[in-house]
């Protein structure tokens, strides 16, 4: 009887154990993609005269004021009060899969989440566990005024969730990467309906900030005016570096210095998709 209770005890143990690593590995996942190829913080996180201020990171920042729309990034920490301390993991996916609150209010279209639903599952729910243990940061921001309602751009190819058999796949790893970085809110240039995704990459796109005014680079596979000539190191050094192929500096909101800090692999990954966008001259 002893010996059954014992061998009992030490399942419960190591099933808490595995329990408790899985959590773990989800939160430290959602955390690598929060912190690097999704560039949270280039947006949530508040700006001072010397950068991001991290030590209010996720608490609020960019203000985005582009008719119609006037809109500062949320306080995503977990204060309760002015953060999304208060959300449910399941109101964190669907607010990241839809672009709905919580209390029902859409989000402005600024915030790419129609590129998030291109999210595996298991990224999903990592993301939620990280967001999850933010530290509560106390900040208030102004609330969001909408004039209309905007539909959120959707990647042609990335509009359902990718399955972990698509991941294994290194082109298609690169583009499931470079959907939840957003590339192609910046990079692909806007129609008369909005993000036009069949010139996907060709640049041309105007973003205004404390940088001053930067214009998104074509990055499709075209050898004279996109990467097409480009080497794989040399794209590495513009996304990781911020530094163009004939040495000069790129400008923000481009994210390399979150970009600096992704894996080997995953980067490969990007610059192996990069290859087959079709060319747009």
């Amino acid at each position: 009887m002893i010996r059954k209770v014992i061998v009992g005890l030490i399942a419960l143990v190591s099933a808490a154990g595995a329990a408790q690593a899985q959590s773990g590995g989800a939160v430290a996942r959602g955390k690598y993609l929060v912190d690097t190829v999704m560039t949270c913080h280039n947006c949530h996180t508040p700006r001072g005269p010397n950068g991001l201020m991290m030590d209010k990171a996720l608490s609020g920042g960019l203000r985005f004021n582009e008719p119609p729309f006037d809109v500062t990034a949320s306080n995503v920490t977990s204060d309760r009060e002015t953060g999304i301390g208060g959300w449910s993991v399941d109101d964190i996916k669907k607010f990241m899969t839809s672009g709905v609150r919580p209390n029902g209010v859409p989000v402005a279209n600024v915030m790419p989440t129609g590129f998030y639903r291109i999210l595996t599952a298991d990224d999903l729910d990592a993301i939620a566990a990280y967001l999850h243990t933010v530290p509560p940061v106390k900040n208030t921001v102004p609330p969001p005024v909408y004039k209309i309602a905007l539909p959120q751009p959707v990647v042609p190819n990335a509009e359902k969730p990718f399955g972990k058999a698509d991941l294994g796949d290194k082109v298609k790893r690169g583009f499931y990467l470079a959907t939840i970085a957003h590339c192609m809110e910046c990079h692909s240039p806007l129609g008369p309906k909005g993000r036009d995704f069949t010139r996907m990459g060709a640049g041309g796109f105007e973003l205004k900030g404390p940088w001053g005014v930067s214009v998104s680079r074509n990055i499709t596979s075209s050898k004279a005016k996109g990467l097409g000539g480009w080497s794989d190191d040399e794209i590495k050094g513009a996304i990781t570096q911020g530094i163009s192929r004939d040495g000069g500096k790129l400008k923000p909101p481009m994210g390399f210095a979150f970009y600096a800090k992704m894996t080997p692999d995953d980067l490969d990954a990007i610059v192996a998709y990069l290859r087959t966008v079709p060319a747009v001259e």
